[in-house]
Parts: C-alpha cells; structure tokens; sequence
C-alpha cells in the first residue's frame, strides 16, 4: 500500500491563495466597472441607481426602461431562454439610449467598458427603446421598402 508522508510533502496551499487572489481582483475591478456603469445609467433613465446593486431588482428596473412586461423576469429565470432574452434587454438598453447594434455587442461582451461609456457618455435616454428605434422594423417605415422618389 502507498503511503504518503504529509508532512513532507509540499505545500500547494499557498500557491493556491495566491492564485485565488491573481483571478480574484481583476474579477471585482470587472464588478465593479460594471456596477458603477450600470448604476449611471440607471440615473440616466430617471431610475433609482442603487437598483444595479441588488440581484434581480436590476433586472426588473432594465425591463422598465426598456418598456417591457415585468413578466419578462420569468424568461431570465429559463435555462439558455435566459441568454436569448438577456441579449435582447441589452439591445433594447442600448436602443433606448440611441446607440446602435453595434453597441449591443460591446454590452454583451464588455460590459466593463460600454455600461460605464453609455453612463458616463453624452448618450442620454429617449425613452423605452426609442420607441421601437424610431419605428424601424414597422410596416411602413421600411426605407427598403419605399425608395426615393428621383
């Protein structure tokens, strides 16, 4: 049988402290960013900032600005439901606050940088998704559909 001898054997506990606290400070810095560009824009949109700080509450205050149902926190509760629908809330943020698809994906992927850009940037709030981005997407007001006149 094998026997070890613990008391001889090297220690690793420390090497994983250090390497706990090497991923644990860039994780808070991300935080956060994250929080303090959230809670801006949350002043932004005439809602309480203190809201990005409590867990589902902030889900319920992005879901009034966007000007969906607040039913819609359901749909976050829904395994991989929750990933489609979370996406489309920030794509309705950032429509809302005039910005472009572009923007949308620079909310999903760092959100660290574009919270804090849409809070603390010259972007201001035009109401839940801009009224459906300007009317984009209704029948209509397609400019596809209806070409210059020459």
């Amino acid at each position: 049988m094998n026997e070890y001898d613990y008391a001889s054997g090297a220690d690793n506990g420390g090497l994983i402290a250090v390497l706990f606290g090497v991923m644990l400070i860039p994780a808070l810095i991300i935080g956060i960013l994250t929080i303090i560009g959230l809670w801006r824009t949350f002043q932004k949109a005439g809602k309480p900032g203190w809201a990005a700080i409590i867990p589902i509450y902030n889900y319920i205050v992005m879901l009034e600005i966007v000007g969906k149902p607040i039913w819609w926190i359901i749909l976050l509760l829904i395994p991989c439901v929750n990933i489609v629908i979370a996406i489309w809330v920030l794509n309705l943020i950032a429509k809302s606050f005039g910005k472009s698809e572009g923007f949308t994906i620079g909310l999903v992927l760092f959100p660290m940088i574009f919270f804090p850009i849409l809070g603390f940037g010259s972007a201001t709030y035009l109401g839940p998704s801009a009224a459906e981005a300007k009317g984009m997407g209704m029948p209509g007001n397609n400019p596809f559909n209806n070409p210059p006149q020459v």
